[in-house]
């Protein structure tokens, strides 16, 4: 299993299990990403941080999330980031676009102080 969701009070935690956020896993996390949606879920909380390699279809997936929670009017967090994996998102400019924290922890403070 490359994700384990965790729904939490005010939003739901999907946690990626893989060293590589790319072509092989990104379908699944989109699938999880939609999932999460559908069941309900305004406000989701990305960690990644296990994933020390992602490609451009692992920054569509982030994409995805971002815009799925936009449509419901809920917010996207992604947090955890590797060096790494931070670098190519800010060389993409994604940081102006998604909301990231640190950790899990400071994504529910963000989560919870806009409830």
């Amino acid at each position: 299993m490359n994700f384990d969701t965790q729904n939490k009070e005010g939003y739901t935690v999907i946690q990626v299990h893989n060293e590589r956020l790319d072509s092989l896993i990104a379908p699944d996390l989109k699938s999880e990403l939609v999932l999460a949606t559908e069941n309900g879920q305004k406000n989701i909380v990305l960690d990644i941080s296990t994933c020390t390699y992602c490609d451009s279809s692992g920054l569509s997936a982030l994409l995805v999330g971002n815009r799925l929670c936009e449509n419901v009017s809920g917010q996207f967090v992604l947090c955890g980031l590797t060096p790494m994996v931070d670098k190519l998102i800010k060389l993409a400019m994604l940081d102006t676009v998604l909301t990231i924290t640190t950790d899990e922890k400071e994504a529910s403070k963000l989560l919870n102080k806009d409830a």
